[in-house]
């Protein structure tokens, strides 16, 4: 792949949608986008942005049964099933939208990934973790991160961030916020060995910091991997 593929991961409420978010707006103004744009080899955007569950027209099908706790009414989701829906949503994801733009060379920056199905579905879920290696090896044709950005922070604070969130009526709390705290606490604990297990690929972002001081190290960490991928 000539392109290079950033990953924000955390539990809810760590803030990492939001850091993607202006890290996108300082890449803008960064200088960097005309140096990623002529290692290109396509005319696709030198910057993309995209999500899991949802990155796809499909995609967005499966985020609302998975999410939205009335897509299914009084009829819950099999902790099987969800698995299944995460996987689909990500093959589809890969073969029609990762793939093809990382492929072109863009630098992809993605709200989950991989990181985050250990975390929820293995250790919150308590599924096999084998099981869950074996279809994301299947769903993702082998493709990883080139750099996962774990935002780290306490259970009980981001649920009070998203319970916050919560009563504005214009937003709603989605099934895996509204999931018992113990839920929360094994994920952490994913995510924790996840990022031991990989420590070149996926960093640990204190998330109690302010959010610029969070962004100022994002841009940092990303400048130098940068320099490295674009010399």
């Amino acid at each position: 792949m000539l392109g290079k593929f950033v990953v924000f991961e955390g539990g809810e409420g760590a803030g990492k949608t939001t850091q993607l978010i202006r890290l996108q707006e300082w890449l803008a103004v960064s200088g960097w986008l005309d140096r990623i744009q002529s290692a290109m080899a396509g005319d696709s955007s030198p910057i993309v942005v995209t999500r899991e569950p949802g990155g796809t027209l499909l995609g967005k099908g499966i985020r609302k049964l998975l999410l939205d706790v009335s897509a299914t009414g009084d009829e819950s989701i099999d902790k099987r099933a969800e698995l299944l829906l995460f996987a689909a949503d990500r093959a589809q994801h890969v073969a029609g939208f990762l793939g093809p733009h990382l492929q072109q060379g863009a630098l992809v920056l993605c709200d989950r990934y991989t990181d985050s199905t250990i975390a929820y579905q293995g250790y919150g879920r308590n599924l096999d973790l084998n099981l869950i290696h074996q279809l994301d090896q299947i769903a993702t044709q082998g493709l990883e991160s080139d750099l996962t950005l774990w935002l780290d922070l306490d259970v009980e604070i981001g649920l009070a961030r998203t319970r916050q969130r919560g009563q504005d009526p214009e937003i709603k709390v989605d099934r895996m916020e509204a999931t018992e705290i113990a839920f929360h606490q094994r994920l952490r604990q994913g995510f924790t060995a996840l990022a031991q297990q990989h420590p070149d690929r996926m960093i640990r972002i204190d998330a109690h910091q302010s959010e610029s001081a969070i962004a100022q190290q994002i841009q940092g960490l990303l400048e130098q991997r940068l320099r490295q991928w674009y010399p």
